[in-house]
């Protein structure tokens, strides 16, 4: 499976169903193909998050979050995995443009957080269901780069964070 596949396959899901349930969506569509697309699926999305590590992206989910610690960034990219690519794509250019999704302007009006763990395993759950077997751990592989030097500041220093992701710090004021 490549990126292309894989964000069909969410937008697809996204189209089936409600936000909350585009994980499990995408987990019951990608069951129905071939063992080793399910597979690949797993380092496509493995690659997409490791691509999203970004000082930048973390520092709005702690904006949009109130707080945002390891586990909880991985689980806010994956709600950002299950947005779709056009999404995805714009918060990795710009975490500020978060500000604009309809999601994120919920969240700020409605206090949620915004955030989808399902959405880390949908390649377990596919291939789980489609062969009785657990995903083999030597499937995948994790890269995550290093974090931009330049954003190594304490988050909750909203001052800081307000010259960074002016319009975030605004919609979360």
């Amino acid at each position: 499976m490549d990126k292309q596949t894989f964000w069909k396959l969410i937008e697809t899901a996204r189209a089936d169903v409600a936000d909350d349930r585009v994980a499990e969506r995408a987990a019951e569509l990608l069951a129905g193909r071939p063992e080793t697309e399910i597979t690949g699926a797993q380092q496509v999305l493995w690659d997409l998050l490791s691509e999203s590590y970004r000082a930048p992206l973390w520092a709005a989910a702690h904006v949009i979050n109130g707080g945002c610690s390891d586990d909880g960034f991985d689980y806010f990219r994956g709600w950002l995995l299950t947005q779709g690519r056009a999404a995805f794509e714009a918060a990795l250019a710009d975490a500020d443009s978060l500000a604009d999704h309809p999601a994120v302007r919920e969240a700020a009006a409605e206090g949620l957080e915004l955030a989808d763990e399902e959405a880390l395993s949908i390649a377990w759950t596919a291939y789980e269901s489609a062969t009785g077997r657990e995903l083999p751990e030597d499937s995948f592989t994790i890269d995550y780069p290093p974090l931009d030097p330049a954003w190594d500041f304490d988050f909750d220093d909203t001052q800081e964070t307000a010259a960074r992701l002016p319009r975030l710090s605004a919609l979360f004021d």
